[in-house]
């Protein structure tokens, strides 16, 4: 999927949906987090950034982490153009990149997990890079029946997640579900109609 990714970094930011969906969950995390920019955090797969530009006020540094070249590139020119300095971007390759460990408060992924292969580990790496008592916070699709990547063929990921079988692993890695939400909904169009797919908000904290 990287290369998908590279070849759409530079028109990604202009579906205005996309915005949408980023401030929606921007509001949420903010309004239970709390960080007063006090907090450093870390957004895992990243993109253009458009979820942590709608945070850059609340947070004291936030570290924006992607394994596509593309994204990366394009965030640092939203970065230079907007003078910003407490953003810190991160080329990550998923197989063998290390984050830094115990470095963050919050770490939030907004539609990356679903398509990450193996679930355990990564949990396991955020974890790591999590200090004892913080946050981890998950934004993806509720599970659904397979159409919503019916478009791109090559899709191999997950096909969302479900609320009870999420908490289960993330509480396994020692982490408590704190809340849960239903945040946006994503329209697609197909030739029979419209479905829309529901996108959660689970924020789990590291108590172990």
């Amino acid at each position: 999927m990287n290369t998908h990714f590279d070849d759409h970094a530079v028109t990604w930011d202009n579906d205005p949906k996309k915005i949408e969906r980023a401030t929606a969950f921007a509001i949420e995390i903010n309004k239970f987090i709390k960080p007063n920019r006090k907090l450093d955090a870390l957004e895992f797969g990243c993109g253009t950034g458009l979820l942590s530009f709608q945070l850059k006020d609340f947070f004291k540094t936030i570290t924006l982490a992607d394994n596509s070249e593309g994204m990366i590139n394009a965030l640092q020119e939203k970065i230079a153009k907007n003078n910003i300095q407490h953003f810190k971007p991160l080329y990550l390759d998923e197989a063998s990149s290390k984050l830094p460990n115990k470095a963050f408060d919050v770490i939030y992924t907004l539609m990356t997990l679903h398509h990450i292969h193996d679930l355990d580990g990564i949990i396991k790496k955020l974890y790591d890079s999590l200090k004892n008592g913080a946050y981890l916070c998950i934004a993806d699709l509720v599970k659904e029946d397979g159409t919503f990547h019916s478009k791109f063929p090559d899709f191999d990921g997950h096909k969302g997640f479900d609320k009870k079988e999420l908490s289960k692993l993330l509480a396994s890695m020692g982490f408590e579900m704190v809340h849960y939400s239903i945040c946006y909904e994503i329209e697609r169009a197909f030739d029979d109609g419209v479905i829309k797919y529901p996108l959660f908000l689970m924020i789990a904290k590291k108590i172990k």
